[in-house]
């Protein structure tokens, strides 16, 4: 095999043993296999890596930690193992130890795991693991954030469908690993009845029994702007409400009519901030945008220990 087809992007499969980790993960490993051969074609699509095929001979091994930066919560690290899978010239050529569990708490300086292996092959790999492991720690980081603000009450912190093309669901996994709940996967997964949907059809009931005779096993929410719509739409049948843009004292009076007979989502206008008022209110779930759209990388390095 040529240098040049040692520097693009493997068309093989992960390994039998973290293709298992994965499912057992609830991740769905050729989604994985499909988001780290893009993200590698994007640096390696045109050809190899210069630098590293100039500056280091093919035969040379190397050693090198993932090693935080920041304190957070780490997710992704059997992502980040499957770039050094596929980025390897014939299989997992590169042997990744992991030294926390995805959903740990991490502090600075902390080692998240061991990368052993031919070193141009670990350095040609090393940013596309690391954009993956930073963005999907960064979540998990804030969803943390938000789980923590509202711990001792009821509510439980939700993403929605706002997340980066390609990668929604690694995000929603990295939610899980902060101690969130995901909202769902697609739009044939459950329907959400807005705002839109309530104007085109004439009212929340006539939305709600419209889909209701189009997809009658779907669980349907509505999105209320009201307590008034948020009354209509439980007397329709609806069992999950989306409050959208209520004020604290609207929540507790949405929760106090419904009485049990609807879970209540609060959405619109949240902050950390506000986060325990909201939540101590009674309400099931915090629905949080930014979880997926907003989040900041958590600043994670890999440094080389030993090459040669």
């Amino acid at each position: 095999m040529t240098q040049q087809q040692n520097d693009t992007p493997a068309a093989g499969r992960l390994s039998a043993d973290l293709g298992l980790r994965l499912i057992r993960l609830g991740l769905d490993p050729a989604d994985v296999v499909r988001v780290v051969q893009t993200a590698l074609a994007e640096d390696l699509g045109g050809g190899p890596d210069v630098t590293t095929r100039a500056t280091i001979s093919p035969a040379e091994r190397g050693t090198a930690e993932f090693v935080t930066r920041a304190d957070g919560v780490v997710a992704g690290l059997a992502v980040a193992e499957a770039v050094f899978e596929l980025a390897g010239e014939d299989g997992p050529v590169i042997s990744v130890r992991h030294r926390v569990a995805d959903g740990d708490r991490v502090t600075v300086g902390q080692v998240l795991a061991t990368v052993d292996g031919p070193l141009p092959a670990i350095l040609t790999a090393e940013r596309t693991a690391l954009n993956l492991l930073t963005h999907l720690s960064g979540v998990a980081t804030l969803t943390r954030r938000w789980a923590d603000a509202v711990e001792g009450t009821r509510a439980r912190i939700r993403d929605t469908r706002k997340t980066l093309p390609g990668l929604r669901s690694l995000e929603k996994y990295a939610v899980r690993c902060g101690g969130g709940v995901n909202h769902r996967m697609s739009l044939s997964d459950a329907a959400l009845i807005k705002d839109n949907h309530v104007a085109a059809a004439g009212s929340v009931t006539a939305a709600f029994e419209a889909v209701r005779r189009l997809a009658p096993g779907l669980p349907v929410e509505v999105e209320c702007d009201t307590p008034d719509q948020a009354a209509e739409a439980v007397a329709a049948g609806a069992s999950l409400i989306l409050l959208d843009n209520f004020t604290v004292p609207q929540l507790r009076v949405a929760v106090a009519a419904t009485a049990g007979r609807a879970l209540l989502e609060a959405s619109g206008g949240l902050r950390l901030e506000n986060a325990a008022q909201v939540a101590a209110t009674g309400v099931d779930y915090l629905a949080i945008g930014a979880l997926t759209h907003s989040a900041p990388a958590l600043d994670i390095g890999l440094d080389l220990l030993r090459a040669g």
